[in-house]
């Protein structure tokens, strides 16, 4: 018969069972590698949509300028006669009005987009809106472009097109290639490759509204000098333009005391604006894109290891598990040296493949802007051919400008390359940061590497002798091309035990890690306490129980202060193994290791196959892993403290949720027993009083 005191808390532990395991699948899911999706879906469901939300406001923007202006001008005849000085020709009234609904369409889309992305509207009604929106604007631009240029011909040669022409086809193309990028967004989705919806950070959101601030404070600043110096307004985009990218071409400038008082005010916000859009440009490329495109490095750099060891005499066995004393005598070496090996050829990977993807970036980058000054150049040269320009003076006036020097002896006068030097401009100027962005981590570290040594071998020594910093020289440049930088001098470092010093904080601590680290810390002197009282009760179960939650409450105090670090921590192989110690595996047992695979695929629906360290208690469930395998923690892109950190936490979490059911499965039992204790007691007076009685 079951007994009534016991029932409820079996039933309850048998709840937390099921939670734990359902927290463990949502690790999985967190913590899906990278690596094992094709990398052209993450573009397609974060890069797509960023790019789409980034460039949708600048096609209206240029939408806008199409609309400011009539499309035809007449030039006059005589010598002085030019674009700029051009007689403006009407626009027939549909042309207006298809175009200002082009422009309505295109609002309409990028709302959607945004209120999607905000999570306002649903994937399933925004997209059809934003991708339709956007391919309507596209093709009514088209049109009305084809018919200006073909159906509305003008009498005599001296006719020209206007800057607003021009901007009709920048927009034109912009809408059509966004909404081809979110048509492969949506084609991804609904074929469930990732779910239907954005899950974009905070960052990339406050890029998408810096974006767009940043295109209404360029227009608003030209309506203002349109009023204020009297230009065209399209002349005073261009003004602008050129103004808050700090170019300073100079061929259009105020004259009155009033533009030129508006200047100052004018061009310190719009530089913030745009000091904020290439930061935050620089932040998502360098470091996310960095981030993930590395992590697809590493894998294709461990499988060609794995390949190559595979295929050598000798190599081949030490990716294999060592179970018994025989094949141990074999290799040499025990199961906890072969995790090592294991470990340290992990490392190596990750250092030449990230000595790769640097220079990989820089190339890209550097690739990049080569293409936007050599084709930039060529549209130059084209749209001015009236000044007669050569190719070379179009390559200096695209290079000077590219570079925001900006001498203004060469200056577009055509209403071609006005609207093109603006487009051009404001893609140049971010890929130029990423490229001097890319040069740091590569070339210009590489200089002042070179010069630092040079000085501490002739006018500047250091406190280190010649033959020792000749010796320094010759690792460094040998961990740029094999292993990964660092982890020599990392690997000397014993692993942490209860007891050591803790490391000073070199990430930074904000007010919200003090405040953690502040209750961890009284949290950890409870379980002390709790440990000595335990001993002194000759209760060893306990106290071995304490122990190992202040060893856990300790090591988490530690790694939060790892959290932020630049660059990010990474851990010896000791420290590794005591980790993983406290979450419950031990490196010098085989059970839990495995040959790591070499090709590793995540099937469409499927959680990817992961590294989870905080395994069950069942040793059935204990999953195997390899360091050189997909479930290494070591790959992925999740920084290593934030990996300790949330494995240490849940096995902390799972200890006391442990103790905390013993203590009232305890309580429970007592009170049962002195239930029946005193039942029984009540029996025994009952029948002495009989026996009294009779």
């Amino acid at each position: 018969m079951n007994d009534p005191g016991l029932d409820e808390p079996i039933q309850q532990h048998s709840k937390n069972v099921e939670e734990e395991r359902k927290k463990e699948v949502d690790f999985q899911k967190e913590d899906e590698q990278a690596f094992l999706d094709p990398s052209r879906w993450w573009f397609a469901s974060t890069a797509f949509p960023l790019l789409a939300g980034t460039f949708g406001p600048m096609a209206s923007a240029f939408s806008v300028c199409a609309l400011s202006q009539n499309w035809r001008v007449i030039v006059p005849d005589g010598p002085g006669g030019n674009e700029a000085n051009a007689i403006d020709v009407k626009d027939p009234g549909w042309l207006l009005a298809v175009n200002a609904i082009s422009l309505v369409i295109a609002l309409i889309a990028n709302l959607a987009l945004l209120l999607n992305m905000a999570r306002r509207l649903p994937f399933s009604i925004a997209q059809p809106i934003t991708i339709v929106g956007w391919f309507i604007s596209s093709v009514l631009l088209i049109a009305l472009v084809v018919t200006a240029t073909y159906g509305l011909e003008l009498p005599g040669e001296d006719r020209a097109l206007t800057q607003a022409f021009y901007y009709a086809i920048l927009a034109a193309g912009l809408y059509f290639i966004i909404a081809a990028l979110m048509s492969v967004t949506v084609y991804g989705a609904y074929k469930g490759h990732y779910p239907q919806e954005f899950k974009l950070t905070m960052s990339q959101r406050t890029l998408m509204l810096q974006t767009i601030s940043f295109m209404v404070y360029m227009l608003g600043g030209a309506a203002v000098y349109y009023r204020v110096e009297g230009w065209k307004f399209l002349d005073a985009v261009y003004f602008t333009n050129y103004t808050l990218l700090t170019v300073g071409i100079g061929s259009i400038t105020p004259v009155t005391h009033t533009g030129q008082a508006l200047l100052f005010p004018f061009a310190i916000g719009g530089i913030v604006i745009l000091g904020l859009v290439v930061g935050s440009i620089r932040s998502l490329v360098l470091e996310r894109g960095k981030k993930k495109l590395g992590s697809r490095m590493v894998e294709k750099k461990r499988v060609r290891m794995l390949k190559k060891m595979r295929k050598e005499e000798g190599q081949h066995q030490k990716l294999v598990p060592i179970d018994n004393a025989e094949q141990a005598q074999q290799l040499g070496m025990t199961e906890r040296d072969r995790r090592k090996f294991e470990f340290e050829l992990m490392r190596q990977i990750q250092g030449q493949a990230t000595s790769r993807q640097k220079w990989n970036a820089l190339l890209i980058s550097g690739s990049a802007w080569m293409v936007l000054w050599f084709v930039g150049a060529f549209v130059f040269w084209k749209a001015e051919h009236q000044q007669e320009w050569s190719y070379f003076g179009a390559l200096y006036f695209a290079y000077t400008s590219l570079l925001t020097i900006g001498y203004g002896d060469f200056t577009n006068f055509s209403n071609s390359g006005k609207p093109a030097f603006v487009f051009w401009s404001l893609l140049a100027v971010p890929t130029l940061t990423i490229v001097i962005s890319n040069m740091g981590d590569t070339v210009v570290k590489g200089i002042r590497d070179l010069t630092d040594y040079l000085g501490e071998f002739t006018i500047l020594p250091g406190e280190s002798p010649t033959r020792q910093n000749a010796k320094r020289l010759v690792t460094s440049v040998s961990s740029r091309f094999g292993k990964d930088q660092g982890s020599e001098e990392m690997m000397d470092q014993p692993p942490r035990i209860v007891g050591e010093k803790e490391k000073p904080d070199r990430g930074g601590s904000h007010r919200e890690k003090l405040a953690t680290d502040r209750i961890a810390g009284e949290v950890e002197k409870e379980e002390l306490k709790d440990a000595t009282e335990a001993a002194k009760r000759d209760d060893e179960v306990a106290k071995d129980a304490y122990e190992y939650h202040y060893q856990l409450i300790r090591e988490l105090r530690i790694v939060l202060k790892h959290l932020g670090e630049t660059p990010p921590r990474r851990y010896t192989y000791e420290e590794w193994a005591w980790f993983l110690k406290l979450m419950g595996e031990d490196e010098d047992d085989q059970s839990s290791h495995r040959k790591a695979p070499i090709n590793v695929r995540s099937k469409k629906g499927q959680v990817a196959d992961i590294q989870q360290a905080a395994s069950d208690a069942s040793e059935q469930q204990r999953r195997q892993w390899s360091w050189l395998g997909n479930r290494s923690p070591l790959m992925g892109e999740e920084d290593e403290p934030d990996w300790v950190l949330e494995r240490l936490s849940f096995t902390l979490e799972k200890e006391l949720k442990k103790r905390h059911e013993e203590e009232r499965n305890s309580k429970g039992q007592t009170g049962s027993d002195g239930k029946k204790a005193a039942g029984s007691s009540g029996s025994s007076k009952d029948a002495e009083t009989a026996g009294e009685a009779r």
